[in-house]
């Protein structure tokens, strides 16, 4: 499970046997988010994050989205 990146004990990943469209997983603890990275910025799923913590992953995604999509590119590709 390849980490992009870390900020306020948030953790935003892909596992290594994910898929298209482009996406990112977002986790605290046990809880779990997926985020659309394409073609919008856009909310998948929610297992138990606190509202607080989807809004900041959402603004995140949108702010470090060439990142992810590099990322993600020299992963997949």
């Amino acid at each position: 499970m390849p980490t992009v990146f870390e900020l306020f004990g948030l953790r935003f990943f892909f596992y290594s046997d994910d898929h298209p469209p482009i996406h990112v997983h977002v986790e605290r603890d046990d809880e779990e988010a997926k985020i659309a990275v394409e073609p919008e910025v856009k909310l998948v799923y929610n297992h138990g994050l606190k509202e607080q913590d989807v809004k900041r992953a959402l603004k995140l995604v949108k702010m470090y989205k060439a990142e992810i999509v590099e990322t993600w590119n020299q992963y997949y590709d």
